[in-house]
């Protein structure tokens, strides 16, 4: 049966490779709670041991979108996983929910060993920076439905919160500080507008363009790994009134900032208030974006925002600060409905 398989394209003892070499970087994930590790059918997690009393799950899954092509055509797959456990860690931390453990899901036309293995390394150095345990996950061979060289990459994870300290939409009152957190890039939205700048620029991402960085080709840039905020932001939740949280993905200031704002209000935004990174200026330019819309795509330097009373934000700066992480005032909550941002 194993030949007739192999003939079909599958190869068994790739995938016992694979199992072999990962199974070091899942169990460096572990933390308290974690029960499994590689083989069981389902992955396991103690939550009874966290001493929650009225634990509320929250629950996020995500993939890393066409990010990818540019590990592909740069042959770097290192910290690919590492913005997936990011796109998914942030989205429950947004509800005050500290994440917990983690599934990957990676398929591919034909498995490579060592590079399923580089892969799974970055999303086990994603779950250790947020401190969540990687129990369990699929790594699939599917002959004729990727191209040579290609794969998917996804992930789930499970946070858990207090009941009564759940971040939702109720929160936020008019006159709350918008207190940005640097991004590190475009971390992994709005790829495909990017991957078309490139095309029609005619844009190398194995060349330097010394105005992004002059240290590192335009694709190492690109590819710089999106941050993961969760034990910095926890920190603040737990010593501060934070009254939301929006991490800053698809559908940039514009989608994401309002998803923590009660009917009626909206935000102002005053643009240079932050620096915006040199890669977004770049696209902009090269892709003759119009300027406004940049900010209903990308991140533009802010990776995740937080509402707080005027009072609650020097502290919550410092313990920012003490974490490696610049945050800014970038605006406030008003009594009026939409994402206004005062452009320069």
């Amino acid at each position: 049966m194993a030949i007739d398989y192999a003939k079909a394209g599958v190869t068994l003892e790739s995938g016992y490779e694979v199992i072999r070499r990962i199974k070091k970087h899942v169990n460096s994930t572990k933390r308290p709670g974690w029960m499994s590790g590689i083989g069981s059918f389902g992955g396991m997690f103690d939550l009874a041991s966290l001493g929650y009393k009225e634990p509320v799950l929250v629950s996020g899954t995500d993939g890393v979108g066409t990010k990818l092509k540019i590990a592909f055509a740069m042959d770097k797959h290192d910290t690919i996983g590492i913005d997936c456990v990011a796109m998914c860690v942030n989205d429950v931390l947004a509800q005050g929910a500290e994440p917990l453990f983690f599934l990957d899901y990676v398929a591919s036309g034909h498995l490579e060993p060592a590079k399923i293995e580089s892969i799974v390394k970055g999303i086990a150095d994603g779950c250790k920076i947020s401190n969540c345990a990687l129990i369990g996950g699929e790594t699939a061979e599917m002959p004729g439905m990727y191209d040579n060289g290609e794969y998917d990459l996804a992930g789930f994870t499970v946070g858990c919160v207090e009941k009564a300290k759940l971040i939702d939409d109720t929160r936020s009152e008019v006159g709350d500080v918008l207190l940005g957190i640097e991004s590190s890039g475009v971390h992994s939205n709005g790829f495909s507008l990017v991957r078309k700048v490139l095309k029609d620029a005619s844009l190398d991402i194995h060349k330097v363009y010394p105005e992004v960085d002059p240290n590192r080709t335009l694709g190492e840039v690109l590819l710089t790994p999106t941050n993961i905020y969760v034990k910095e932001v926890l920190e603040v939740i737990h010593a501060l009134p934070v009254h939301g949280v929006a991490h800053i993905t698809g559908g940039g200031f514009d989608e994401n900032i309002p998803r923590m704002l009660k009917e009626g209000q909206g935000i102002e935004v005053n643009e240079g208030s932050w620096p915006i990174l040199p890669i977004f200026s770049f696209l902009e330019k090269e892709g003759k974006l119009p300027h406004r819309e940049m900010f209903n795509v990308f991140n533009m330097g802010i990776g995740m925002v937080l509402a707080l009373p005027q009072n609650a934000v020097e502290e919550a700066k410092k313990i920012l600060a003490k974490a490696g992480r610049k945050s800014y005032e970038i605006g406030k909550v008003t009594d009026r409905p939409g994402v206004n941002i005062l452009l320069k």
